[in-house]
């Protein structure tokens, strides 16, 4: 039987995303270039970490929650370990799209069946790596930085229970004000969950991944999909506006 390699890996990807470049997904050889690049963003955010040495050498799955686009980038520059992050297929068609591919991070398509299977096997092999998986299943950045909204299941339980011997841990990420006018992020990671996917059900490893969340972010927990919830709040925005098409 044939061995399947990365390279293998990667044509299966640009199948699953036509037209896209992809770069090198948890292998990019600019990742160490462009963390360091990141470090000038220190004049900008300041980085209190909480909780790294919760975390043992080896493969991990971090799950944080989400509430600016600068979630991955405090976590690339701030944390010690090559973290590779499922990302919206979208970002890697803007401007923005350098910057993932620099970074190796995971496209990923929603609702895209093909796309979902191809970056479960990619993390897959990056936790055999011995390297770390970054996911924030509230999937949209919240609107309200002092909640946690109702967590996607469709990557997060298959990423868990496909790696049943991986630590999952959760990154609770809050910001405020810092010193000289910068911005303050505060990064927490919790010790190794008590997740068993042998023993338990996928809500039951996303209900322990919440609670852990809101705990160590101090959150409030909304059980909608932040994406329903932004929605809800643009067509109210709409129909105070008088706009035609608020309803």
């Amino acid at each position: 039987m044939a061995t399947v390699t990365y390279d293998d890996d990667l044509a299966r990807g640009q199948d699953a995303h036509p037209g896209l470049r992809i770069g090198r997904p948890g292998a990019a050889r600019t990742y160490g270039l462009t963390r360091a690049a990141l470090q000038g963003m220190r004049l900008r955010v300041q980085a209190d970490v909480q909780g790294a040495d919760n975390v043992a050498p080896g493969g991990a799955i971090l799950v944080g929650n989400h509430l600016a686009t600068l979630d991955p980038v405090v976590a690339a520059m701030s944390l010690p370990w090559r973290i590779t992050a499922f990302t919206k297929a979208e970002w890697f068609e803007g401007p923005a799209a350098p910057f993932f591919r620099f970074m190796g991070q995971i496209p990923l398509r929603r609702g895209d069946e093909g796309s979902t299977e191809w970056a479960l096997a990619m993390a897959s092999g990056v936790l055999t790596r011995g390297d770390k998986v970054g996911i924030y299943p509230e999937g949209t950045r919240g609107p309200d930085a002092t909640k946690l909204y109702r967590l996607h299941q469709r990557v997060l339980v298959p990423l868990i229970t496909g790696n049943p011997d991986v630590p999952v841990h959760v990154v609770a990420t809050t910001y405020g004000n810092g010193s000289f006018g910068r911005q303050l992020a505060t990064v927490r990671i919790s010790h190794r969950l008590a997740i068993d996917p042998a023993s338990m059900t996928g809500q039951q490893m996303t209900d322990i991944v919440r609670d852990a969340l809101v705990e160590l972010g101090g959150f409030t927990y909304v059980n909608q999909y932040a994406f329903v919830v932004k929605a809800r709040a643009e067509r109210a925005a709409r129909a105070a506006r008088g706009d035609d098409d608020a309803h």
